[in-house]
């Protein structure tokens, strides 16, 4: 995914509609709060099992992707409107979140260690 050429159009899109006084980054992380929110009602009255078994064709899975897509589109408007590098951003999480749960620790545990943070 080119994260770039995505926010470029992104602003774009939302210049060409004058939305750039609303876009900013506390109303796109409440947008972002708001889409994550739709995407939970889609799994909301799901057992583990069905949630587990969307697969293309299905409403929900429609539903879900469409949500996923809207929660995209929020994260990298404020990471554009930030400045956030979103892909150095998440190398570096990954790395740190590796130092913080090592294999040997936590395998199989999905227990937080919070007294790592």
């Amino acid at each position: 995914m080119d994260t770039e050429a995505l926010q470029r159009r992104l602003a774009a899109f939302a210049a060409e509609r004058d939305w750039e006084p609303f876009h900013s980054p506390k109303n796109l992380a409440m947008a972002l709060a708001a889409e994550a929110g739709e995407l939970l009602e889609v799994f909301q009255w799901l057992s583990e099992a069905e949630s587990a078994a969307l697969a293309p064709g299905d409403k929900g899975w429609e539903l879900a992707q469409d949500e996923l897509a809207d929660l995209q589109i929020f994260l990298l408007r404020l990471a554009d409107r930030l400045g956030v590098d979103l892909e150095r951003a998440v190398e570096e999480k990954i790395r740190r979140n590796a130092e913080r749960y090592p294999v040997e620790q936590v395998r199989g545990d999905a227990t937080k260690f919070s007294h790592r943070d």
